[in-house]
């Protein structure tokens, strides 16, 4: 029996793993709460049950404190976390900075990954962590009251204009559309779509600041066009605000729907249940371009449970538990096979629409420095929402902040 094991445990380290002392059989996870929360329980349900000696920890924490957790550990090797979960906007500077483990050297990754989710999972062709959950934003419009006034899905973000256009002069107390209005990461998000759309950017692929051409110009002009067609008020409107408003039958057009969101729609709540179709974003001088939102699992470089945590990331991204975290919690999956699987399908009518969506996504630029240029980007965007700035000067002065932000 002792040979048997000796044998093993060289297998292992040739590999680049190592068999576990009693010691170090634990794993501390460090994840989003939230909606998040219970597809991490759940799954550290279910490999505890099937590792009973494994001494687990999960940490729940919202997005800021879980960037400086994760952040502060790796700038310290504090060797506290075993598995990490990240934003994928925080993934270029993670594994940029060497904060990662490439996961090839711990057994590697099986399964066909959706490519934009795997495509963020990567930096210099290695790969340094695992999609998680599939997140895009989506695009939701009433089909019956599109239908009643002659209009077909929109290909483009003036056929969206037109058609809100008719419905709201039509329509007795139905916007035409609704986006999120308020600052920061809400309008920047609701925002993108439509940026990219006209073939403008914020960042180039190599750290430039882009924000100041005709395209982008273009792009907030017909965004700012949308005000009008939206409730009172859209610059406060978050996610609550945009959900109600559409649930409620209150708008004719969602610019943003997320997977999370679209669980409601044909709820009992819902005043709109089997009217709202879920698609991929239009499209405009370039066709569609959705914004990735995807979450993903990596092992910080400092763990001192790598072969472990391996162990677990292989577990939870497998089909059967993506599957089940679909199921369970509405989470969407990274594995494409599953978007069109039919007991998801069945419960999640829009998945075959979104995987459509996650096949032409497209991700945030990919620079350590987002979080900063993200805030830059959403305060002059409201700006330009309340009428404060023509969108010229709006997008000549971000561009310029921008600018200094990405030097330092």
């Amino acid at each position: 029996m002792r040979t048997i094991a000796k044998a093993l445990g060289a297998v292992l380290m040739l590999a680049g793993l190592s068999l576990p002392a009693a010691a170090q059989d634990r794993l501390v996870i460090a994840g989003r709460d939230a909606g998040f929360a219970p597809a991490l329980a759940k799954m550290v349900e279910l490999y505890q049950a099937k590792n009973p000696n494994v001494k687990i920890e999960r940490l729940e924490l919202g997005g800021g404190p879980l960037y400086e957790r994760l952040a502060v550990g790796a700038r310290e090797k504090t060797a506290a976390t075993d598995v990490a979960m990240l934003d994928d906007i925080w993934a270029p500077e993670f594994m940029a900075r060497g904060w990662l483990t490439d996961l090839d050297t711990v057994g590697g990754l099986p399964g066909e990954f959706v490519k934009s989710a795997i495509d963020v999972s990567k930096h210099n062709g290695k790969l340094y962590a695992a999609p998680f959950v599939g997140n895009i934003a989506m695009f939701a419009y009433r089909k019956d009251l599109l239908a009643k006034h002659g209009f077909e899905r929109p290909k483009t973000w003036s056929d969206v204009v037109k058609a809100a256009q008719v419905i709201q002069s039509k329509e007795e107390g139905v916007s035409g559309l609704v986006f999120r209005g308020i600052k920061g990461n809400p309008i920047v998000t609701s925002f993108l779509p439509v940026l990219w759309a006209h073939g403008g950017d914020v960042v180039t692929a190599d750290g430039k600041a882009v924000l100041d051409t005709p395209e982008a110009e273009k792009a907030l002009t017909q965004f700012l066009s949308f005000k009008a067609l939206a409730p009172k008020g859209v610059e406060t409107y978050n996610a609550t605000e945009l959900r109600d408003a559409i649930q409620q039958g209150r708008a004719a057009i969602a610019v943003e729907m997320w997977s999370s969101w679209a669980g409601t729609l044909d709820g009992s709540a819902s005043k709109v249940a089997n009217q709202v179709e879920v698609v991929a974003s239009p499209g405009e001088v370039k066709g569609p371009a959705p914004m990735l939102g995807a979450w993903l699992l990596g092992i910080p470089a400092d763990s001192p449970n790598k072969a472990r945590a391996a162990d677990f990331i292989r577990f939870v991204t497998s089909a059967e538990n993506q599957k089940l975290i679909a199921l369970e919690t509405g989470n969407p999956p990274t594995l494409a096979a599953l978007f069109n699987d039919k007991d998801l399908v069945a419960k999640y009518l829009w998945y075959p629409a979104q995987l459509e969506a996650l096949n032409v996504a497209q991700a945030r630029p990919r620079i350590s420095q987002w979080a900063r240029v993200e805030t830059i980007l959403g305060d002059y965007l409201q700006l330009a929402l309340i009428g404060q700035m023509q969108p010229k000067q709006a997008l000549t002065e971000a561009n310029a902040q921008i600018a200094r932000a990405l030097s330092r």
